[in-house]
């Protein structure tokens, strides 16, 4: 059994990827961390053709990006260049709007699902959707099942993968470790997201080993499931800086044997 590659979700970073100069210097601080992969969200207006210069420079690699519906439904040969510069075969979609959340709603996506994944696959890319916790509601779906398990269903055989977050499973009330064994197959990237709870009782977002989630077991399923790249994201770092919370995820993950 492989081990999927550690990766940091530049998501974490968005602050310092403004730029070209801004990119650059974010590419040598997560690599002198230890880092060999990325994902790149949330980028300024830089130009891709400049960023695959430096992530060559840099000798990363592009485990996945992430770009919203419209782009890959309305400029979708723009979404496929880029992926296609950076050496990257697993875009994913960060996210969906208000109007898909409803049983049609899935059925909607779905719809225009299918040109969208046709050309990728022709391509040599595939297609992960990306979960936050509002996909746990149960809306209108049929047999009392969530959005999330009605999707699942749904899109089998839709040539659809899952980029499943583990903090947001959670935050949505299901079990994480459930969903990497319910996606093995399907998931050939994940966020890796630790959950953690203030003294006043907030639940927060943590680095990987200083939350709650049990990371030995979620990597063992991880490995098991055939996940290719497991993407190190804080999506916020209350005050501390962003490149330390990304170094303290990495560290606790080689201490437990996972890069």
């Amino acid at each position: 059994m492989s081990k999927c590659v550690i990766g940091a979700q530049l998501f974490t970073v968005r602050e310092f990827t403004k730029t070209i100069e801004d990119v650059a210097e974010t590419f040598k601080k997560v690599v002198d961390i230890g880092y060999k992969a990325i994902q790149i969200s949330a980028f300024g207006p830089v130009d891709y053709k400049e960023v695959a210069k430096l992530v060559k420079d840099n000798g990363l690699v592009v485990g996945a990006t992430h770009h919203g519906w419209t782009d890959f439904r309305d400029n979708l040969d723009d979404v496929i260049a880029r992926n296609k510069a950076w050496g990257c075969d697993h875009p994913a979609v960060g996210s969906v709007g208000g109007e898909y959340r409803s049983f049609d709603g899935i059925k909607r996506f779905l719809d225009e699902l299918g040109p969208v994944t046709e050309k990728l696959a022709a391509e040599g890319l595939d297609f992960s959707y990306h979960n936050h916790n509002w996909e746990f509601a149960r809306f209108d779906c049929p047999d009392n099942k969530t959005w999330m398990e009605t999707m699942f269903d749904l899109s089998e055989g839709r040539d659809m993968n899952f980029e499943i977050d583990t903090y947001w499973v959670q935050a949505g009330g299901a079990e994480p470790t459930l969903w990497l064994k319910k996606c093995a197959g399907r998931m050939p990237i994940i966020h890796f997201k630790d959950m953690c709870m203030t003294d006043d009782g907030e639940m927060r977002m943590a680095e990987i080993g200083e939350g709650n989630l049990n990371w030995p077991v979620l990597l063992d399923v991880a490995n098991a499931g055939g996940t290719k790249f497991a993407l190190i994201e804080q999506d916020r770092t209350y005050g501390r800086d962003p490149f330390d919370c990304l170094a303290t995820s990495f560290n606790n993950l080689r201490a437990l044997g996972a890069c």
